[in-house]
């Protein structure tokens, strides 16, 4: 009875990531009349927000054609065992000659390691001869751009993966002063007030010295309201999933639309 209820539920996901992919690209198309690039993006899990939250922050004429995988417990064995449903998905965005593809969701990639994503990556790269970065190295690119070589991490993960998550940016070649994660069910972080994150995060910088960065870990929270007022207050850059990825898509289009108001990553487009 299983297998006839998880094949509609596929069916379902991508003919609604048809419809949302159809709609941006045309909205996209008809205010500039022309094409500045298509970016498939896998993402990791059916909870709204990131899609909606990234659209703003690129320029008219970038189409997007989003598929969707369905982790639901946010867990290590979760994670490892996804890099065939991910293959899967990138074999259909080359299908449909994407520009580029972003396989979103960080902890699928780090829980391979450092070198082996890499190796997974170009390989995928070589095979369907597309582009692609996965969220994991476009926040190691973002961190660079900046300057940083010391941070704090903030995540909604227990310790177990978040010290997972700290070996991978030590194999980068970073300094992780803390990664902890925020008290809050993998399936409800979006729910979690942002005022509460900023709070959470302003705590874990004052525990350390030398802090030249905050790094969030997820795109699940909505907490774009508060990376401008973090970064005037404490001083320092953070380096958001939405925002990185907005940061990258536009360099790799080799485009340049900076956006104030959201963090120097955006606003300087370094």
């Amino acid at each position: 009875m299983m297998r006839p209820i998880r094949r509609r539920r596929i069916v379902e996901g991508m003919a609604a990531a048809t419809i949302v992919a159809t709609l941006l690209d045309t909205a996209a198309f008809a205010q500039t009349g022309k094409r500045l690039g298509t970016v498939g993006m896998i993402k990791p899990t059916r909870r709204p927000g990131s899609l909606e939250e990234l659209v703003p922050f690129l320029p008219p004429g970038v189409g997007m054609i989003p598929v969707y995988l369905d982790f639901t417990r946010g867990t290590l064995d979760e994670f490892s065992a996804a890099m065939a449903a991910y293959e899967k998905d990138v074999a259909l965005l080359a299908d449909q000659r994407c520009d580029l593809i972003h396989a979103e969701g960080a902890p699928p990639f780090m829980v391979q390691g450092y070198k082996r994503e890499g190796e997974i990556v170009n390989g995928w790269e070589k095979k369907y001869k597309t582009p692609i970065f996965t969220s994991s190295q476009n926040q190691i690119n973002a961190l660079h751009a900046l300057g940083v070589k010391r941070f704090v991490g903030a995540t909604y993960f227990p310790p177990d993966q978040n010290r997972v998550y700290a070996k991978y940016f030590t194999d980068a070649g970073f300094t992780v002063l803390s990664m902890d994660g925020i008290d809050a069910p993998f399936d409800q972080v979006q729910n979690v007030p942002s005022s509460r994150i900023a709070a959470y995060i302003k705590s874990n910088v004052a525990k350390q010295t030398g802090v030249e960065a905050i790094y969030m870990l997820g795109s699940g929270w909505r907490v774009i309201d508060i990376i401008e007022p973090l970064e005037k207050e404490l001083g320092i850059p953070v380096v958001h999933p939405v925002i990185a990825r907005a940061w990258e898509i536009q360099k790799r289009l080799h485009l340049h639309q900076p956006i104030a108001g959201y963090g120097r990553l955006l606003a300087q487009l370094p």
